[in-house]
């Protein structure tokens, strides 16, 4: 007979070892990186994007793997009109360009540069200077906020074409004066920075009236007036509280800047207010080409083509970021 000890109604059960469940919250910013990585059109934007940057790095490259250089003149492939007398060829990929026969393909990837760079560098300064006269303009109030957004109304009032065209000629006669003789390249310096300056100056306004609307909103929430109370530094109040709650409209307004103000360096510089040869420019050979377009398409339809993929990639990368970071927008 079995002992009472080994009689049991109850089945062994083995300790199983308790299983802690961790949960890791996600920030906004990294559900919206999540959401863009799986948008297909993001991606394929972002892909263009990087091949055109890999263009303007890599210029010399591929101007050394072609076997051209971009200044070199080939005046025995132009015949006496001008027009080139060959077309694309396994020396020059694209051809030859009219009237000066400087090889095409060497000119278009060295003009994917200044594109590139002139719309970086206006986009970061026009977007840090929107940032701070948003900031202070909005957490400060007061007779600050009245001063600044008279200076934004300002600014968003001005002619935009008017200023673009004057601001560049005053510029170069500041900077070289009445001298006689300067030179081509130290023209088309001045050109390139004032140009950077025009559209840096006439950006920033639009960001700084969003920044400022939202810090309005943000200031009298409780973990502002808390830090307040507690004696924080207006500074960490505004670049460690209040700056990453706006990196959604930050980042929205910059992605949407970018491709506009391609799109303005190339039609400053077809007006002739831009940047100006020698720079191998986009703008500088649209600007060229519209007296050869009959005669040479691929001449004028080259440049407009690299402009019209990247500023079109980058307004889909924007549309695709805006809906990343504001789901209500979602299509």
């Amino acid at each position: 007979m079995a002992s009472p000890g080994l009689l049991s109604d109850e089945p062994e059960t083995a300790a199983a070892p308790e299983q802690k469940s961790t949960t890791r919250g996600k920030s906004p910013t990294r559900i919206a990186l999540g959401r863009l990585r799986k948008d297909r059109v993001a991606m394929i934007c972002l892909g263009v994007l990087a091949f055109f940057v890999i263009i303007a790095v890599f210029a010399p490259v591929l101007s050394k793997i072609e076997g051209q250089d971009p200044t070199a003149l080939h005046q025995n492939l132009i015949d006496d009109f001008g027009y080139p007398t060959v077309g694309p060829t396994s020396q020059h990929w694209f051809g030859v360009e009219p009237r000066l026969g400087r090889d095409l393909f060497s000119r278009w990837v060295y003009g994917a540069r200044p594109s590139l760079i002139v719309a970086s560098l206006a986009t970061v300064i026009s977007t840090l200077i929107g940032i701070v006269i948003g900031l202070v303009s909005g957490f400060a109030g007061g007779w600050v906020d009245r001063v600044l957004s008279w200076i934004i109304d300002l600014v968003l009032s001005l002619p935009y074409l008017l200023f673009a065209i004057a601001v560049p000629a005053v510029i170069l006669t500041i900077a070289v004066g009445n001298k006689e003789g300067v030179g081509a390249d130290t023209t088309a310096t001045v050109r390139f920075y004032s140009l950077i300056f025009v559209l840096s100056f006439l950006g920033w306004a639009n960001l700084a009236r969003l920044i400022r609307g939202e810090v309005l909103s943000l200031r009298e929430r409780e973990f502002i007036q808390a830090a307040r109370v507690i004696g924080v530094p207006t500074r960490k109040i505004l670049f460690k509280e209040l700056l990453p709650n706006l990196v959604a409209p930050i980042v929205i307004s910059t992605s949407l800047a970018l491709p506009a103000y391609i799109v303005n360096e190339a039609a400053l510089t077809v007006l002739g207010v831009g940047l100006t040869e020698p720079t191998p420019s986009w703008g500088v050979t649209i600007s060229a080409a519209t007296n050869f377009y009959r005669a040479d398409p691929l001449y004028l339809w080259l440049p407009v083509g690299g402009i019209t993929i990247l500023v079109l990639s980058l307004a889909l990368l924007g549309d695709s970021i805006r809906d990343a970071f504001d789901p209500r927008t979602r299509r």
